[in-house]
């Protein structure tokens, strides 16, 4: 668009410009604004980035005047100029979009030099060995980022060099060898077929092109779908006047967080390295000392960067993850945003702040994610299991995990979908993203707590230990050492990225414990929500863990899993093969007082909630032994034994059940109606617990829920059959005990007469597995074993709709339902009960369409009921 401004100096933007100066620049911009120590610089929009991939090089030809316009700007406020071979000014070029994405885009520093600016930053610096060491930094990075000559070979030469003169670390190469280090750097960049850029002016629009195009960059676009970042916001161009922490030994260099990134708790925590740039620090080379011992070393730029840090997390309001630069005794912020933080830590940092006053409830809760929550209930290693650690290092994300080790991030991306895995590098980079993704946990050799891999594996909740010094990594041959022992690919390690330990073999790991800051913030969750969240549970034991996590009810109890457990399966069995009903109702004689227990088990546990039991629902020939088994056994025991006669009863009843296709089969409300004593017996067992846990004091409210339901005279004889076997225990009982009766949706023609069904169901819950099953034609099982991955992947489906509710399919049956129910009953209580029930996007599709609640398995309770908070409050769509 002609006369569009795309070039703001600092003083120009605030931090409510994030979306068109990127989350680095308006907070770069908001810092200068309120008088903070920031380098003079520039910013380059987003909306140049979008124009940039459909004009390309004319919209950088657009916008070079006003370019060079803010070059001279800055050129002004710092005294030095752009190129000059007396003050040379030199640049950083970053990228910075509107979400964070740490690591994932392009930086480029001590952009300017070339062989004679190099001098003159040598005479005005008055160090040598700082100015090549800066120019070596510069021709390495600009041609990794911008010519795309890989790092790897200029990291090859800069170590031979180290062993060469028999030092340790960068710093520690004197000037004369940088010179000639330079010298083979550009031949690197040469044999690569590639020119290196002297122009100073040339290297800033191939920099800025450069971040532009790191925007469609693989490991940005993994990230962003990783992180379900839209592709359309475009990233924003940084330059910023360079200050430098590698000029002597009063500079120096670090990242900061005001709070612990991994706990939450309220204290500084970060890292700072003397003598050294900014990407020596998150790059690992180099093992940092912690920000605490800034406070010795210079104590008065430790009480300014205090004061900033403080400043800082109450404009935001938010924990901040600030980088920062020594120059010669001076401090310098670089960036502040708003910092990567574990889950356990975002719960600490929210209830935290509300209660020191820094926001509301509902900032609080809107501030944890379902998807944090998820992270929240991590492993650990059960802390009865004896072991002895292998190596130590950083603890630098919480959790534990246990794989097979693997050195490599294509391998660990691979194996990962089929296998555990531990991915084991001598220190990670943004490039290994897809593989850090796909472990379950992360080691490094190098690097410290905020290094890439602490960073990345935090975001993503998983374990990760950094800087263990001790491991001493072979890529090539698939093995790291410690002392004497040797781990190779393939061998099982456990990392305990709480404690910072790594331990050979596998070590027993326990479930996540619940803090009081969690229970809290669930609890106030509630308060926000509109829907209720229940919980899918079979037994006692899953109606206390339900309870525990703060369900409001029971939304499912298959009656099925009952009759599997080994004492039994005998009496289920028995009433299988039984050919009349009189050997039928004998063998459920046996059954109903185990189901009478089960139920009085459920009820008590979930006193004054309500406990919603579906009847029996799998075809019959479940509960049987395969034919194949039956056959082995037969040639075993011989035919003419008792045992041998019984087994060919069974399989002539196996085969007379047999169905082609038995979910659509003699299954559901079909077996209740074609023999109703199964029915009547788990009426009968749920009405009595009912009674008897009454008695106790207990407020039960049972609800009998008919499965497959898909024709109004079902429902009308199962309602029917219901009130008839209740009224007889309850008159036996001498108790009234109120309960409901309705049905499952879980089948396409069920949601088109919804209203018929309504007038004899008085709750509906949609059973969104086999109704998805149902609607688009698909057996789950086969689905995802054969074709549905290729979908997701290929972009026939965006999600696994297993996973993520079909809204335009499913969805809109189920507002049919939904709507043809409630016309014919206000009052009808609707559901879901599917494993939908726990995913935050199917979650915040039932708020919209107004249901009662949402039920899914214990464990996920508390993302579905941030998830419902969400929703409601209009974060979650």
């Amino acid at each position: 668009m002609a006369g569009k401004k795309y070039v703001y100096d600092f003083h120009e933007g605030d931090a409510s410009m994030r979306s068109l100066l990127g989350g680095k620049g308006a907070n770069l911009a908001q810092m200068s604004k309120i008088g903070l120590p920031v380098p003079p610089g520039f910013i380059i929009t987003t909306d140049a980035c979008k124009a940039y991939w459909t004009q390309g090089q004319n919209l950088l030809d657009e916008i070079w005047p006003d370019v060079l316009s803010a070059v001279a700007r800055v050129e002004s406020a710092t005294g030095k100029k752009f190129g000059s071979t007396e003050n040379p000014l030199l640049v950083s070029v970053r990228s910075g979009a509107p979400v964070s994405m740490p690591g994932m885009m392009d930086t480029i520093l001590n952009l300017g030099l070339n062989d004679d600016t190099v001098k003159a930053l040598a005479g005005v610096s008055g160090d040598e060995r700082f100015a090549y060491d800066s120019y070596r930094r510069f021709i390495q990075m600009f041609s990794d980022v911008v010519l795309e000559v890989s790092a790897e070979k200029f990291e090859e030469r800069l170590a031979e060099v180290r062993k060469s003169l028999g030092v340790k670390f960068d710093h520690q190469i004197p000037a004369e060898s940088l010179k000639n280090l330079i010298a083979e750097y550009k031949d690197i960049v040469k044999r690569a077929g590639k020119e290196f850029p002297t122009d100073p002016e040339r290297q800033l629009r191939l920099a800025i092109d450069a971040v532009f195009r790191s925007w469609n960059t693989p490991r940005a676009n993994t990230y962003r779908k990783i992180n379900n970042i839209s592709a359309d916001l475009g990233t924003a161009v940084n330059v910023v006047s360079m200050v430098f922490g590698n000029l002597g030994e009063d500079c120096g260099t670090g990242v900061c967080f005001t709070r612990d990134g991994a706990t939450g708790e309220n204290k500084l925590y970060g890292e700072y390295l003397m003598n050294a740039q900014g990407e020596d620090v998150v790059a690992g080379i180099r093992t940092p000392s912690p920000i605490a011992e800034l406070e010795k070393v210079m104590p008065a730029v430790y009480r300014e960067f205090c004061g900033i840090a403080d400043l800082l997390e109450k404009h935001y309001k938010d924990m901040q993850d600030i980088e920062f630069t020594v120059e010669r005794g001076k401090l310098y912020i670089l960036q502040t945003r708003n910092g990567k933080r574990t889950a356990a830590a975002e719960v600490k940092i929210a209830m935290d702040m509300l209660r020191e006053g820094f926001i509301d409830a509902t900032t609080a809760v809107s501030r944890v994610s379902p998807d944090q929550v998820e992270q929240l209930l991590h492993q650990q290693i059960d802390p009865k299991a004896k072991y002895k650690a292998l190596a130590k290092g950083l603890p630098a994300s919480p959790g534990a995990a246990v794989g097979e080790v693997v050195f490599d991030a294509d391998e660990a991306a691979e194996k990962g979908k089929t296998l555990p895995v531990i991915l084991v590098r001598p220190e990670t980079t943004p490039d290994d993203i897809h593989g850090l993704f796909a472990a379950q946990g992360v080691l490094t050799s190098h690097g410290g707590m905020t290094s890439h891999a602490a960073v990345v594996a935090r975001g993503m909740g998983k374990p990760c230990v950094s800087g263990a010094e001790t491991v001493r990594i072979d890529v090539n041959a698939g093995t790291f050492t410690v002392g004497d022992v040797t781990v190779r690919r393939g061998d099982f390690i456990s990392l305990d990225g709480t404690k910072g330990e790594v331990i050979v073999g596998r070590v027993p790991l326990i479930e996540a414990q619940f803090s009081d800051d969690f229970r809290e913030l669930l609890d106030r969750a509630d308060v926000e929500s509109k829907l209720e969240v229940w919980a899918n549970a079979d037994t006692p034991e899953d109606a206390r863990r339900a309870r525990e996590f703060g369900a409001r009810g029971v939304g499912l109890c298959r009656t099925e899993h009952m009759f599997m457990a080994a004492d039994r399966l005998p009496s289920m069995q028995k009433m299988v093969i039984s050919s009349t009903k009189d050997e039928r109702v004998r063998a459920l004689a046996s059954l109903e007082p185990m189901q009478r227990e089960d139920f009085a088990g459920i009820f008590e546990a979930m006193d004054g909630y309500p406990v919603i039991i579906r009847l029996l629902d799998p075809p019959l020939h479940e509960f049987l032994p395969k034919l194949p088994e039956l056959e082995k056994e037969l040639s075993d025991v011989g035919e003419s034994s008792a045992r041998g006669r019984e087994i060919k009863v069974e399989m002539a009843r196996a085969s007379e059940l047999h169905e082609f296709n038995p979910m659509l089969g003699f299954r559901g409300c079909r077996l209740g109606i074609v023999y109703p004593e199964i029915f009547e017996m788990q009426i009968r067992a749920i009405i009595s617990a009912a009674c008897e846990v009454s008695r106790k004091g207990k407020t039960v409210h049972p609800e009998i829920m008919m499965p497959l339901v898909g024709i109004k005279e079902e429902m009308k004889r199962l309602e029917a059959l219901t009130h008839k076997i209740a009224a007889e225990v309850m008159e036996r009982e001498k108790i009234q005990i109120s309960y409901k009766v309705g049905t499952m949706i879980e089948v396409p023609r069920a949601a088109m007469i919804a209203d018929e069904v309504a007038e004899y169901a008085e709750f509906f819950s949609f059973g969104t597995n086999d109704l998805t099953q149902t609607t688009y034609g698909y057996s789950r099982d086969d689905a995802e074993s054969k074709f549905l991955a290729f979908y997701v992947d290929d972009g026939v489906v965006e999600h696994n709709p297993f996973d993520v509710l079909d809204r335009n399919g499913v969805g809109e049956l189920m507002k049919i339902a939904f709507k043809k129910g409630r016309s014919v009953r206000p009052d009808l209580s609707v559901g879901i009960c599917g494993e939908h029930g726990g995913n935050p996007s199917s979650v915040a599709f039932c708020n919209s369409l107004g249901l009662n609640y949402v039920s899914c398995s214990p464990f996920r309770v508390p993302v579905a009921r941030l998830s419902a908070a969400h929703a409601a409050l209009g974060k979650l769509s």
